[in-house]
């Protein structure tokens, strides 16, 4: 099958210029520079004229929910939303159920994601208090690296021996693989909910969530995770940074990374008063300062990739307060959509949003062929097209969960075409339902 993608604007490696794309089957045969149409006979035209064409977004951090938690989501609908969200690759949680803490649950999830994703996957491996000797059983090319919980709200996930935490960061380093760490200090959370039931009540309501899952919990872990990996020369990337004060600890060693999701750069606390439990998670979202130093942190080198953190519940599961209702949200459709709203307002440059969703990804986990627009690499390619105004309702929202925090806004920007392995699986509203992606690979 060949492809030629004419007329758009690329969004490459720093630059932004003029250029069409011609593929062949699986992968980018050339990129063509200037306004020139190049002659041929192709399989499929696609004319992107006015249209930004980007690399496939690869998304570092999900939670799909399967096995074990499908009344939630699941890998079909989860990668399904991933496509209409310009989303080409992605690299899932280990707490499900069972946990991916073993090579038989791991190997399990790599059957039924080359069975179910309509895009590309990995799994990350979950480190336990006792399970560091399975690290160097790992094949090192099919898994993005660790995942470790310094919190609680991991479905008892939660490694809370020190001498443990050592063992993890030191094996880590010894294998060269990623530690992805969720950072909240648990004995801090339990001061502060004890606190605050005492104050308000067993289920506190919504607003109060970042007084309880709090920036010191959070900067207490995050400084942890930083002192243990500069003791062991750890590649550490610390996963969802909610906080300015935490933000001191990136940008000086090439080896501690930080990653921003979009729940904590679009919603500030203020925000609970209108969409409520809805955009209860953890790390909670926090003041409109930590969010403008998240911000500014995109450009200056602090922060190097954008999550979801995609997290879907039942709307019956979020209801209540800070002790009911479930912490998590579905955001995998919206991310693009989100980031590049944050562009116009001259938050990011294209080409710097390009980078943290796309280009530093691969680079930081070593992924093999895709995150560029380079010829030989994977054709992963997401076509968008700004002032295009669209409003999100449930009739849009691919999530099994069916419901958004985004609900009601109207976003500028839309996905046109989204093409996994050179296919083009999701083009103007039209979804190949028989579309499947591709393990990645790394190193």
């Amino acid at each position: 099958m060949t492809a030629l993608i004419f007329g758009g604007k690329i969004v490459n490696e720093g630059r932004v210029f003029d250029g069409s794309i011609i593929i062949e089957n699986d992968r980018i045969s050339e990129i063509k520079e200037g306004t020139e149409t190049p002659r041929g006979i192709y399989d499929n035209v696609v004319d992107a004229t006015g249209c930004f064409v980007l690399p496939g977004v690869i998304d570092e951090h999900v939670h799909f929910r399967e096995p074990g938690l499908t009344a939630k989501a699941d890998i079909e609908s989860e990668s399904r939303a991933a496509a209409y969200g310009g989303v080409t690759s992605y690299f899932e949680m280990p707490n499900t159920i069972p946990q991916t803490t073993t090579l038989d649950a791991l190997a399990e999830k790599r059957k039924l994601a080359s069975a179910k994703s309509h895009v590309n996957y990995s799994f990350f491996f979950g480190a336990t208090n006792n399970n560091s000797d399975a690290f160097a059983s790992l094949d090192i090319h099919r898994v993005p690296g660790i995942k470790l919980f310094m919190g609680s709200s991991t479905g008892n996930m939660l490694v809370d021996k020190f001498g443990s935490l050592l063992k993890i960061f030191e094996t880590a380093a010894n294998l060269d693989l990623p530690l992805m760490t969720h950072c909240e200090d648990t004995d801090i959370i339990n001061k502060n909910m004890a606190q605050v039931k005492k104050s308000y009540g067993d289920d506190p309501e919504v607003f109060l969530h970042p007084l309880i899952r709090s920036a010191e919990a959070c900067y207490e872990s995050t400084a942890l995770a930083v002192a243990l990996a500069k003791t062991y020369g750890t590649r550490l990337h610390v996963a969802h940074v909610s906080t300015a004060q935490e933000l001191e600890f990136f940008g000086e060693f090439n080896n501690i990374t930080a990653e921003a999701v979009i729940a904590h750069l679009f919603f500030t606390n203020r925000d609970y008063l209108t969409s409520g439990s809805l955009i209860k998670c953890n790390p909670a979202v926090k003041t409109p300062a930590d969010r403008d130093e998240l911000r500014a942190a995109l450009t200056d080198g602090r922060i190097s990739a954008i999550g979801t953190d995609h997290a879907p519940h039942q709307l019956s599961e979020k209801q209540g307060g800070c002790c009911h209702a479930a912490s998590g949200m579905p955001m995998v459709q919206f991310s693009l959509p989100v980031m590049l709203e944050l562009v116009d307002e001259g938050v990011l440059s294209i080409e710097r949003m390009v980078e943290l969703m796309c280009h530093n990804p691969a680079r930081l986990f070593s992924v093999r062929e895709r995150g560029f627009l380079r010829p030989d690499y994977k054709a992963d390619i997401t076509i968008v097209r700004p002032h295009t105004p669209w409003t999100v309702d449930e009739e849009l929202i691919q999530s099994k969960c069916k419901w958004s925090p985004m609900t009601g806004h109207t976003f500028q920007w839309q996905i046109c075409h989204t093409v996994c392995n050179g296919h083009f699986i999701y083009s103007n509203g039209r979804f190949d339902d028989l579309s499947r992606g591709e393990e990645i690979l790394f190193r």
